[in-house]
């Protein structure tokens, strides 16, 4: 990981005092904080246009909730996120994992909890960065496949075809060569030789003289 001192922390909480007791933590710890944020809509645009490394996001806050605001940072400018709460429940957890925040704190947070919480979200954000990368990728895959079957085109059922110069009627009831019908309704092309048992029978000297 990198050295705190080029993490850069952006702090989500509308609570002045909470928020200055936070920032002297941060700033304590070698972070460098780059700005607070008062209300969730404000930390969406600090996020989007400082691009912080890690946002501590407070839940309750005026004008858009920490949840939404997490919601629209992963969308916008995906950054790890830290959940700040006062009062820690499995649902409110869980809520927070579904909006895209690695990690939570309970207020007030303890040094060493803030260092071990930037950590986790931080290393939980690079695994969700790969796997939408793996993701892309195999979709990529999926969709090349898909499109390559599709322009596969296969043969099927009886084929009328003349006994004597061996032409194939289509559905229009025109008579191709067989070749030309082939080539038409399928990825196969042709290149053209001449067996030995015809190469005997139409040039018999020429055959002779390989045998």
């Amino acid at each position: 990981m990198e050295g705190k001192t080029d993490i850069r922390i952006l702090i989500a909480e509308d609570d002045y005092l909470v928020s200055e007791d936070i920032s002297r933590t941060v700033k304590s710890l070698g972070y460098q904080q780059v700005g607070i944020a008062s209300n969730g809509q404000k930390a969406v645009e600090m996020c989007s246009s400082l691009n912080p490394d890690v946002v501590l996001m407070d839940i309750k806050m005026p004008k858009m909730d920490g949840l939404e605001a997490t919601k629209h940072i992963q969308k916008k400018c995906p950054t790890p996120v830290v959940i700040l709460t006062a009062h820690e429940t499995s649902g409110l957890l869980g809520k927070a994992s579904e909006a895209g925040a690695g990690a939570y704190l309970t207020k007030p947070p303890n040094a060493a909890e803030i260092t071990r919480a930037i950590t986790i979200a931080m290393a939980r954000h690079d695994d969700l960065m790969e796997s939408r990368n793996l993701v892309g990728v195999l979709k990529e895959k999926k969709e090349q496949l898909e499109k390559a079957i599709s322009e596969v085109k296969t043969l099927k059922g009886l084929l009328p075809i003349c006994a004597h110069c061996k032409k194939i009627r289509d559905d229009k009831g025109t008579w191709q060569h067989v070749e030309v019908y082939i080539r038409d309704r399928s990825q196969a092309d042709f290149t053209h030789s001449i067996c030995p048992i015809c190469t005997e029978e139409l040039y018999p000297e020429f055959y002779n003289s390989k045998t």
